[in-house]
């Protein structure tokens, strides 16, 4: 694999290209734990530019609200969206969290208290959807299970 086709590969874990090649160009990685720890790393190396590049990917940040189940949910459904719409202005780019392992019937409590609570700790919340999405990339089954041991071309 060329380092080109593996930062496009890392792209889908995080929008920042800075990240990706940072990632792609130390490759090879040992085992799943050295690539979450450079995905890490790269992530604590984020200008602000980078940041905004990795927010403004809609891969980020455009994931649907989950399924309204019934007419209890349609005030939080509509609270969060305020409250979304309030973040968007305040920040300039819209909310990101990460809600990896988390069950179903817990993701729309889990959205408002953290849109609510936070204030600007936007790196930290990318760097665990990379750490999860990489996982996933690395995984057997998955496009490219063997990610972490490709070679630099």
């Amino acid at each position: 694999m060329t380092a080109g086709a593996a930062e496009t590969a890392l792209l889908s874990c995080c929008g920042s290209r800075r990240w990706a090649r940072l990632i792609a160009d130390h490759r090879p990685y040992p085992d799943l734990g050295a690539l979450l720890a450079a995905g890490d790393e790269a992530s604590y190396d984020l200008t602000p530019a980078d940041l905004a590049e990795a927010l403004a990917d809609e891969s980020m940040t455009g994931h649907p609200l989950p399924a309204e189940p019934g007419v209890g949910s349609l005030a939080a459904h509509t609270a969060l969206r305020a409250a979304h719409a309030a973040y968007e202005q305040r920040f300039g780019h819209a909310f990101v969290i990460c809600l990896d392992g988390l069950a179903p019937d817990e993701t729309l409590d889990r959205l408002l208290t953290g849109i609510r609570d936070r204030l600007g700790n936007e790196p930290e919340e990318l760097r665990r959807i990379a750490r999860g999405r990489l996982s996933r990339l690395a995984a057997p089954g998955s496009p490219m299970p063997d990610i972490a041991r490709f070679r630099p071309a």
